[in-house]
This record gives structure tokens, sequence and C-alpha cells, in this order.
């Protein structure tokens, strides 16, 4: 057991080295450097509009919720295992048992986007280094995705559809959806849709129901929202604040009580980082993120590992991560799509 933690840390650790090192932008000396230099490490604006393509031009309300649940990496990844293993559980059904685990309200609020969550726990490292930068760099992060929504805009990638309405409010482009008790997850390939081919981000493997190949969007079911509609955590309690740049949840500020990622912004000379456990791990990486296993469910964190590390391959050519989010028998959750 204590090889298999250690294991697990030591991949851990490659995943964040590898998280601050974007293809496109590495710096080979990098490679090299300390954990207190990966610490106080800021990504440039043109690598977080990297970092944030997959999701830039989703509705607000999810990307919300995404980027709420990012900095909540080890629960993604129960909740996505969770999912795999309940996969008779849908609508209100679905919602009471949600409701019941211990999870962040973001990270609930994924089940009404099953694959989105799928695609979460499929790419930690890149979901990982999301949930980072939000900590970190929330303005910058926002700014990253409406710097995205605009290229994409200008490329005629993005516009009002019968699936949502995009509007733009002075120099804020909003992402609703066109029924608010619908909602689309468009499918397009984060690479090509913003115009200019863009670097792929390390590691990042496209996900069945939300990818399309080629340039533009698509759109496949909608997800009907009604059903989670009297749970606290379910889709209308969530939004976006451009004019403040952070998400909102229940008509407030939302505000992530995680432990996995150190707030840089609140160093204390003192006492360490503010908010957070002395003593964590590389790149303020909680120990707690390797060894986490919630109770009623098989497969720690990072449960992939105990396959080889690599899960096999899905329908479209993609490889997973340790903490692959493939489901076996070559489903998964959102299905196919139609245009």
């Amino acid at each position: 057991m204590t090889l298999l933690k250690q294991s697990l840390a030591l991949f851990l650790v490659v995943s964040l080295t590898f998280a601050t090192a974007p293809a496109g932008f590495a710096d080979p000396a990098g490679e090299a450097a300390s954990s207190t230099q990966v610490q106080t490490a800021q990504q440039t604006p043109e690598q977080l509009q990297q970092l944030v393509a997959p999701i830039a031009l989703y509705p607000d309300a999810l990307v919300a919720q995404i980027l709420g649940a990012a900095t909540y990496p080890d629960q993604v990844v129960e909740a996505d295992r969770w999912m795999q293993q309940h996969p008779d559980l849908k609508g209100e059904q679905l919602g009471d048992e949600v409701d019941k685990q211990p999870w962040d309200p973001s990270v609930k609020s994924l089940v009404e986007f099953p694959s989105v969550l799928a695609n979460m726990d499929k790419n930690l490292s890149w979901t990982s280094s999301l949930g980072d930068a939000y900590v970190n760099q929330q303005q910058e992060v926002m700014n990253a995705v409406q710097a995205m929504r605009d290229r994409a805009e200008k490329a005629g990638n993005l516009k009002s559809t019968a699936q949502e309405k995009v509007t733009r409010e002075g120099q804020t482009i909003v992402v609703e959806p066109a029924d608010p008790e619908v909602v689309y997850v468009p499918e397009y390939d984060p690479w090509l849709v913003y115009g200019e081919p863009i670097g792929i981000w390390p590691g990042w493997y496209s996900y069945p129901g939300l990818f399309l190949a080629g340039p533009g969007i698509a759109f496949g079911f909608g997800f009907g929202v009604g059903f989670f509609g009297g749970f606290g955590w379910g889709w209308h309690h969530w939004g976006y604040d451009w004019h403040h740049h952070g998400a909102i949840y229940n008509h407030n500020p939302y505000i992530s009580h995680s432990r996995i990622f150190v707030n840089r912004n609140h160093f204390n000379h003192a006492g360490g980082f503010q908010g957070g456990a002395p003593g964590r791990g590389f790149g303020g990486v909680s120990h707690q993120f390797a060894g986490h296993r919630q109770a009623g469910t098989h497969s720690g964190a990072f449960s992939g590992f105990s396959h080889g590390g690599v899960a096999r391959s899905n329908s479209s050519g993609g490889r997973s991560s340790f903490g692959g989010g493939f489901h076996a028998g070559g489903g998964f959750h959102g299905g196919g799509r139609h245009r």
C-alpha cells in the first residue's frame, strides 16, 4: 500500500510539472526547476487561453460549475467513478442520491452533464491545471475565456443558434441556453474553432460527445435540468459575474474551500500559505489528493493506475490519463450527437 501511494504521489508530481509547461510555451530549463519555482509560477495570457480553450464556448453557468469543480480534482474523479457505478440512476432519483454525497456543490452540479464530468476525469492533469489557475489567477482566467470567445466569434464559429443565445454586453460576450430548461453543451475542436490553430494542451484527449472533428460547432442532445431544480446545487443556482470576474453560486460569489491547491496570492511569510495547510506537497497539492478514497467506491482517486496507468483507447482514438474516465464497454455518458 505504501508503494502504491508513493507511485500515485509521483504521478501527481509529474502531472503537475507537465501542466506548468503547456505545448508551445514550455521552457526546457523549467524541467530542473525546484518546487518553489513551480509554486510561484504564473501562467501567461497565451497559456491561459490555451488552457480554457476546451470550455470557453460553453454556457456561462456551465463554465462557472467547471471552474469550481476543477478546484476539487479528487472529487471530480470520485464523482465520475460513482456515476459509472450507478448507470441506472436517472432524473430525480439520481439527484436524491447525489445530494447525499459529500462533494462540493460544483462537483454535484456536473452530474447533470455526465460527459463533461467524465471529460474532466479523463483529462485530470488539464483539470488540475485549470483548478490551480482559477485559484491563483481568477481574473486572468476569465479574461482568457473572453479572449477565446472573441476569437471564435470573429472566426464565425460563435453565434446564436436554436440551442444557445450569444450576446455582447460591451466587451463581454455572454453565452446562455436558448431554452433555460434545456442546456446544450457545444461540441467543437478546441484547437481549430478559434480561427488560427492553437497548440494542443499536453496530454489532452478528446471525449466522445464533446469533440467535433474539424472546424465549427455542433450540438448533441440537450440536457434537461428541470429534474434537479429542487436541489441547492442545480443549474439555476449558478451563473457568472463578468464585471467582478467570478463564478456566482446562490446569487453570491462562489468560494472554493478546496485544500488541494495553495492560494499563492495570500502568502504569509510568518506562517506559510494562508488558507491552506502547511507542509503541502509539490506545487501546493495536498497529500490527501493522491491517497483520497471516497467511502462506497471501489477505486481511489487514481484507480486507472491499477490497470497499468493507461485505459484502453476510446472511439475517438484518445488515450486516457492515469485517472482515465473511459467507461467500461466502450460506452460514455452524454451520448451521440445530431447536427
